[in-house]
């Protein structure tokens, strides 16, 4: 089972090299991080992670996970490094394309590109996005990526995202692209992930739910003539409890995914030395 690490970095949480580098020294491997590039001020679209729908402060003051994880890499070597989650339809494929590649690049092919396509309909449309369709419009930017990850002269005609032959470097250090993991629990997530995605990345799931993605994964990629051991799943936000653990590995899950709460160095450093004795 591998185990990676999540955290909302701010101005006021630990430094992202501080804790990159002190994540990989413990032996964790990985470190996704989250974005919002905008909170609204006025929202009537509740935070699903509560009952009362209260977003937490942290959200509004994130920083930019693509600059962040270019921080972490250079600091690290083996380190995987992941968004959790960004979002797309909230940004341009062309240039999060280039931004992908180089940070794959410069890596040595170290990262994960965690996607979703958002929950909070007025950050969604304030950025550009087509929130009732924001899955079609997600998968639409995926496929125009992948034409310029792939291809020398890179092209594309759809719906949201049209242009003509481009020329679009550098191409991922991984080939053909890095991983491709979708987030979230969605009625279709499962055939997405088994016609255009190499992953699933849910939260908020027991063991179960797990279970039964799993065997639904591995029959819809068998039908689509793809290896089922290909399509990972990794659980987001995992309780740091050695059983939880080992529940999700019993059902399948290749990864978890630990959620750090967003504090100053010392603290977190200390979780994270707690979390490596009890897990690694």
């Amino acid at each position: 089972m591998k185990i990676g690490l999540t955290i909302f970095l701010t101005d006021y949480s630990i430094h992202v090299v501080s804790l990159a580098r002190r994540a990989e020294a413990l032996g964790f491997e990985s470190l996704w991080l989250p974005e919002h590039p905008i909170i609204p001020v006025r929202s009537a679209t509740p935070w699903p992670g509560a009952a009362d729908g209260e977003m937490p402060q942290y959200y509004r003051e994130t920083v930019d996970p693509f600059v962040a994880l270019a921080h972490a890499s250079a600091v690290t070597t083996r380190l995987r490094i992941a968004t959790g989650i960004c979002l797309l339809p909230e940004r341009d494929p062309l240039v999060l394309a280039k931004q992908v590649a180089s940070l794959d690049y410069f890596s040595g092919g170290r990262f994960i590109f965690g996607i979703g396509a958002g929950w909070l309909r007025e950050e969604t449309e304030i950025m550009g996005g087509d929130f009732d369709h924001r899955w079609t419009q997600a998968k639409e930017s995926v496929m125009a990526m992948k034409a310029l990850w792939t291809d020398a002269e890179s092209e594309f005609h759809g719906k949201y995202y049209d242009f003509p032959p481009v020329h679009s470097f550098p191409k991922p250090a991984q080939r053909p692209h890095p991983p491709v993991i979708l987030a979230g629990t969605a009625a279709n997530v499962h055939k997405r992930i088994a016609e255009w995605g190499d992953g699933w990345l849910p939260i908020r799931i027991s063991p179960k739910e797990v279970r039964a993605g799993r065997e639904e994964l591995n029959a819809l990629a068998a039908a689509r003539g793809r290896d089922p051991a290909g399509l990972t799943i990794s659980i987001y936000g995992v309780p740091p409890e050695p059983e939880t653990v080992r529940a999700y590995a019993d059902a399948g899950a290749d990864r978890v995914v630990l959620r750090l709460e967003s504090k100053p160095e010392t603290e977190t450093l200390a979780t994270l030395k707690e979390l490596a004795e009890k897990l690694l």
